[in-house]
């Protein structure tokens, strides 16, 4: 949620910060600075190391969990493909463990990892857009299962309750493969269109939006509402996919052939 509520939650935090060959350390209590920010000495390279103890009066436990802090950095990893982040666990020092995590193909490293699918390209693509002010990146295969999964993701939080990005990327998607499933005379004129429980059935995909204003909705605020993103969104997946499937006739063919497959609801 931000450093600032992480500080705020802390019983201690310092901030050791290197930057044009000094280096400082800042220190709170509860929040609260301790004393005026301090040059400690000369530094090499640059860079913020954060050392936080949560607030025993605020927490019932202050014990980590190192399997949820490796998902959510395994997670922070292939949304930011520059990243390469280490966790380190030395609290039993007869058994330390170590996780590294980076992946520079994105997303598309995360759904190339989804088992059994159903052609073996991985669609993917990054775009930037004025209108909303940002970057959508996204990646996303069919696989050979009647489940759905669709992550979506603003700024590299979880919108778990979906929103404008979210709903951007399935208008793309049906408007591309209702179009193609048209000209392959696959659906006829008076055919209606193919509907979300067909075009989901398999689904694999991160859409992934990082803007530089983002407008987040609901109690838990987990959805994301910024109105420009969903046509731009929508745009760039119609797009993109449209153009693989007039390349590769034969992974489209497939993907047509198991949603035609697929019971309407």
């Amino acid at each position: 949620m931000g450093l600032a509520v992480v500080n705020a939650l802390s019983g201690r935090l310092t901030a050791e910060v290197r930057r044009d060959g000094d280096r400082w350390v800042l220190e709170y209590e509860r929040g609260v600075a301790v004393a005026t920010p301090a040059r400690t000495g000369p530094a090499d390279g640059h860079g913020t190391a954060i050392t936080f103890r949560p607030d025993a009066e605020i927490f019932e436990t202050l014990e980590f969990s190192f399997d949820a802090l490796a998902e959510r950095f395994r997670e922070l990893a292939f949304l930011n493909r520059d990243l390469d982040i280490t966790l380190t666990d030395d609290r039993d020092l007869a058994a330390p463990r170590a996780v590294r995590f980076r992946f520079p193909g994105g997303p598309r490293d995360r759904i190339a990892e989804q088992g059994a699918p159903l052609h073996p390209d991985v669609i993917g693509f990054e775009r930037e857009y004025s209108d909303m002010e940002g970057t959508v990146e996204v990646a996303f295969r069919w696989c050979d299962s009647r489940e759905e999964r669709v992550a979506s993701y603003a700024n590299s939080r979880p919108t778990t309750g979906g929103g404008t990005h979210e709903l951007g990327f399935r208008d793309g998607l049906a408007a591309a493969l209702n179009a193609h499933a048209r000209e392959q005379q696959l659906l006829t004129p008076s055919d209606p269109d193919f509907t979300p429980a067909q075009l989901g059935a398999g689904l694999t995909a991160v859409v992934s939006v990082k803007l530089d204003r983002p407008e987040f909705e609901g109690a838990t605020r987990d959805r994301l509402g910024n109105g420009p993103v969903r046509a731009c969104v929508a745009e760039a997946v119609r797009e993109y996919l449209a153009a693989w499937l007039r390349a590769n006739p034969a992974q489209a063919a497939a993907v047509l052939a198991r949603i035609s497959m697929t019971t309407r609801r």
